[in-house]
């Protein structure tokens, strides 16, 4: 394998970042717009060019080789520079163009936390774009480490990240309109207990799971589902009781019926980024409108 083929294309930088978690060297290539022989192109020129293969092929799934980890930082380092030299370029005229890339942790920002926030930093940039992916809470914290998200919603406490606090979400009672609970003020955990359970498979399910925990309780689970909208519907129909988070639910709903849950269990949510001091100009401004908007401080 030769040494001599020069520096890598960002092309093939790009490939490089997209093979860790992809199910094979192709689908990595797909993620991106290449063809099965394009990525096999690109790939093997890499190889050529580093003097090193950076996937172990005598592997199950794609595997990355010493020289390929090492190679994958430095990778994920040219593409944040090279934000960094986009967003200085945007910063020079004023911040009228850029991108800025967020990362939400399901319907409890995506619904209630970031829309409005995004309208505001919309009125004041309307030439930056910003491009929002949604996930569960641990893919949407490797986006933020890996550099694939500038800013990221996530769970507090979160020490190694620089955070500014957004809201509260506590866990609430979703219950049929006419069930027995539904004249209640409030719903306790060992109330809920006594109830077939359409659990979430979303983001909140591990707080759900701990919730019943910690009350040294085992929740009945009928059904899990991972739509809001399903688990919604399903109540609806009284197919079950569930529990969600409160950001993630409408206020009100025909045929359904929303009670606090005692003892109360909640979680604080943040948006958090690697370095406040080294955001681009769009990724500032957006930490700033947020540190002034948000609805919940600390």
């Amino acid at each position: 394998m030769r040494s001599d083929a020069g520096f890598p294309t960002l092309r093939q930088l790009e490939l490089l970042v997209a093979l860790p978690g992809a199910p094979s060297i192709a689908a990595a290539g797909a993620r991106i717009g290449m063809s099965a022989s394009a990525t096999s192109h690109a790939l093997r020129a890499l190889e050529d060019g580093l003097g090193s293969e950076v996937v172990d092929r005598m592997a199950a799934g794609v595997v990355l080789t010493h020289a390929g980890e090492l190679a994958l930082g430095h990778a994920r380092d040219v593409f944040a520079s090279l934000q960094q030299v986009r967003s200085a370029t945007a910063a020079s005229r004023g911040l009228h163009t850029g991108l800025l890339r967020i990362g939400s942790i399901g319907p409890s920002t995506s619904l209630r936390l970031l829309p409005p926030l995004l309208d505001k930093f919309r009125q004041r940039y309307p030439g930056v774009e910003v491009h929002v992916t949604e996930h569960a809470d641990a893919v949407v914290e490797q986006d933020l480490i890996e550099r694939r998200v500038e800013i990221a919603a996530v769970r507090l406490p979160q020490p190694s990240l620089d955070t500014v606090a957004l809201a509260t979400d506590e866990l609430v009672a979703v219950l049929p309109q006419d069930h027995p609970l539904a004249r209640k003020a409030t719903v306790s955990v060992r109330e809920l207990a006594d109830y077939p359970l359409i659990l979430t498979q979303a983001g909140s399910q591990d707080m759900v799971l701990r919730m019943f925990e910690q009350a040294g309780l085992r929740p009945k689970i009928a059904h899990e589902l991972f739509q809001i909208a399903s688990i919604l519907e399903f109540v609806a129909h009284d197919n079950g009781v569930s529990v969600l988070a409160s950001l993630a639910v409408p206020e009100t709903r025909p045929g359904l019926a929303f009670r606090p849950i005692t003892p109360r269990f909640s979680r604080r949510v943040a948006l958090a980024c690697l370095d406040m001091a080294r955001l681009t100009p769009a990724g500032r401004a957006f930490w700033d409108l947020a540190r002034r908007e948000a609805p919940a401080k600390g």
